[in-house]
């Protein structure tokens, strides 16, 4: 990806569009004071030169309103200046913090799980490898919002990238509001086992469920993700602290649980063995979805349009990518690591905190995870309630002012949300399985086929027709990489639901999993 050149920056006509009859304009230097790819939050219009745009003033066709035409960010600022509920308001430090919350999450447990079946060193190779793939589509992700500030969320974005198709928005919004309430379900889901771990069971765990999505509802009314972003702080923070802990106590502990007593299986007996690459045997579907549980953490790319839409100053963004990329290599790499090693292939669970042995460090390490189980729910049910809010809403009083109609919505869009969510925690009421399921059919177009699309749409605008030839070597690579990035997304959609959904047929009948909506105890 041709980040920061000047090669990539072309000059606009009147209407912010760069290419004429399917040409682009010759390319020119941006002026000094125009900033990082031509772009100034403040004057695009006047003295901005931007990148190409892969279509026309209304290369979205989303909604009745004008949302769909090219609007600069500075423009959009204006026009809500007015507004008692300001959205574009986010610095780069907030939204860090969004993706700190986002990212440094519950699904680090679910790396000592995903280590005893790949191998140690194999599952390290791939934790970095996943991490950089990330972090590459995610600045691709950023650098189409540039292009196009009018994106709203990925389902905008979406549409954009398949020819301005509307059933591709559809589709689109579908998998968006599906991928976002199954996260939602997962929290629920493991709130209740919380509680449940606490309180000895002290109540049905149906019960337990409806508790946490009830609190989650109520943590979500806030309206802006600047609001959020002061929950996200904490909410990473006690994260970071919970992990931390965990990976402590496991290798300050004698033994961890289940230790020499066999099992059902048999199979917790000797000392924790560690596994330097997979175990013979091994089948495929037991390592697609480790491979899976260690995809789902990192693929984030959903969110990124909605946060970008938000800030004050996009070009900003990879200050707080590059931030959160390096803490997450080395928190999720080191984590699980070390409690692989004190727990072993046979001993570790998915969350890991149910393999600590001494029941005072599992519940304190497990209790610092609180403000994550709350709160990272809350945001993917902000981020699918602010894409239903703002269809019904845009262009009336009602999105950027304070009425009973617009409150009134806002909170019966998201009890909708966490009703879903709570039916889902209740059907599928296991974790690690949850994730594969989750990575398989979303991550795979939002983590990976959409960005290597978006790759091609914006070189193909850039240089025209022969793009990849035009650039030489680099027009090359780019373009041989992103093919890969899209048949990764293509296995992991085919194979790895395939895996997953054996993986949960093959639980079922051996009696791991309890049964739908059952007050059976799912502490850990």
């Amino acid at each position: 990806m041709a980040l920061g050149r000047t090669s990539d920056v072309v000059t606009d006509d009147a209407n912010n569009i760069a290419l004429h009859d399917g040409k682009p304009e010759p390319h020119q230097n941006p002026p000094p004071e125009a900033g990082f790819y031509g772009y100034d939050a403040e004057k695009t219009e006047e003295r901005g030169r931007k990148m190409s745009r892969i279509g026309g003033s209304k290369a979205i066709g989303v909604g009745d309103s004008d949302s769909g035409s090219v609007v600069s960010v500075g423009k959009q600022m204006e026009m809500e200046a007015s507004n008692a509920i300001k959205y574009r308001t986010c610095s780069w430090p907030k939204t860090a913090a969004l993706l700190f919350s986002e990212y440094i999450c519950l699904a680090i447990m679910s790396f000592p799980y995903s280590y005893s079946v790949l191998g140690l060193v194999p599952g390290l190779i791939i934790t970095v490898v996943v991490a950089a793939l990330v972090l590459y589509t995610s600045l691709i992700v950023w650098e189409f919002c540039l292009r196009h500030p009018e994106i709203r969320d990925v389902c905008d974005l979406g549409q954009m990238l398949y020819y301005g198709w509307r059933w591709v928005w559809y589709l689109t919004a579908v998998m968006f509001l599906l991928n976002n309430t199954f996260i939602q379900g997962l929290h629920v889901l493991t709130g209740a086992k919380y509680l449940n771990t606490m309180t000895n069971h002290s109540v049905c765990t149906i019960g337990f469920s409806a508790i946490m999505a009830v609190i989650s509802w109520v943590c979500s009314l806030p309206r802006t993700f600047d609001t959020l972003s002061k929950l996200a702080t904490l909410s990473a923070f006690f994260t970071f602290v919970s992990v931390l802990l965990a990976a402590i106590f496991a290798g300050i502990e004698a033994h961890p649980k289940g230790y020499n007593t066999g099992g059902k299986t048999g199979a917790l007996v000797g000392e924790p063995t560690v596994l330097v690459v997979a175990a013979s045997g091994t089948t495929f579907i037991s390592g697609m979805n480790a491979f899976l549980n260690i995809s789902y953490t990192f693929i984030g790319q959903i969110t990124l349009p909605s946060f970008i839409a938000e800030m004050k100053e996009p070009k900003d963004f990879p200050k707080a990518l590059w931030a959160v990329t390096i803490a997450e290599i080395i928190v999720f790499s080191l984590v699980g690591a070390i409690v692989y090693a004190y727990t072993g292939t046979q001993y570790n669970t998915a969350p890991a905190f149910g393999s600590l042995g001494n029941e005072l460090y599992l519940k304190v390490s497990f209790s610092f995870m609180i403000p994550t189980l709350i709160f990272l729910g809350v945001l993917y049910a902000s981020v699918s309630a602010r894409f239903v809010f703002f269809r019904i809403f845009d262009g009336t009083r009602h999105k950027g002012n304070h009425t009973v109609v617009g409150w009134a919505s806002w909170a019966g869009i998201l009890a909708v949300l966490w009703v879903f969510a709570f039916i889902i925690a209740e059907v599928i009421p296991f974790f690690s399985d949850l994730l594969s399921l989750m990575s398989s059919l979303f991550d795979s177009f939002f983590g990976f086929i959409f960005w290597g699309t978006a790759y091609m749409r914006m070189r193909r605008a850039d240089y025209g027709p022969g793009w990849i030839t035009k650039r030489g070597i680099r027009g090359l690579w780019g373009f041989s990489l992103n093919v890969a990035i899209i048949l990764i997304g293509c296995y992991m959609l085919t194979a790895g639901t395939y895996a997953t959904v054996q993986s949960i047929i093959d639980n079922y009948h051996s009696g791991l999993f309890g049964s739908a909506f059952s007050c059976a105890s799912n502490a850990l």
